[in-house]
């Protein structure tokens, strides 16, 4: 989705396929960020997209800092470090989908550059599939299948690395 672009809340309402009124509803609420410039409400294509991935129900949504590092560029998130690859400066949030998580029971080579070890919190059945929260100094969930859960032997307690990609981790103004 284009950064740049600002919509008009008709826009969004359009997109959506919802009331003119319900999107300023959503915004009166808090559910979808917005800009006021004078008298007129835009939201731009980050706003929209991070209304887009709550509402898909991505849980991995965080309050950051970001700071640099010798060549690192970093999401500081309370006393958690994360990679991201943004331009963007100071407080952001920023968003990991659980599908975008590998759970290992070790560290290997990879382009990853997020590996954080933690503990299993808590593992949520859905059927076929299965959330798995760990604490990695703050929680993140993952989305697995039942198979993995059952052959990691994923308990509570469990003490297992999430890694994902810079690349998978979305910063937001």
């Amino acid at each position: 989705m284009n950064d740049d672009i600002l919509y008009k809340p008709e826009e969004i309402a359009e997109k959506l396929k919802i009331t003119k009124g319900t999107v300023y509803e959503m915004i009166k609420r808090g559910d979808l960020e917005a800009h006021r410039i004078g008298r007129h409400i835009r939201i731009s294509g980050k706003q929209f997209e991070h209304y887009l991935l709550k509402a898909r129900g991505s849980e991995n949504i965080y309050e950051a800092e970001i700071i640099r590092k010798e060549d690192e560029t970093l999401a500081r998130i309370g006393s958690v470090d994360i990679s991201v690859n943004t331009d963007q400066e100071g407080h952001v949030k920023v968003s990991i989908r659980p599908e975008d998580i590998i759970l290992s029971t070790g560290t290997f080579i990879s382009s990853a550059r997020n590996v954080l070890k933690g503990t299993v919190k808590n593992v949520i059945d859905e059927g076929t599939s299965a959330r798995v929260v760990i604490d990695i100094g703050i929680p993140i969930m993952a989305l697995i299948t039942k198979k993995s859960l059952k052959e990691m032997g994923i308990v509570l307690g469990s003490e297992l690395f999430a890694i994902f990609k810079t690349m998978a981790v979305k910063v937001y103004k």
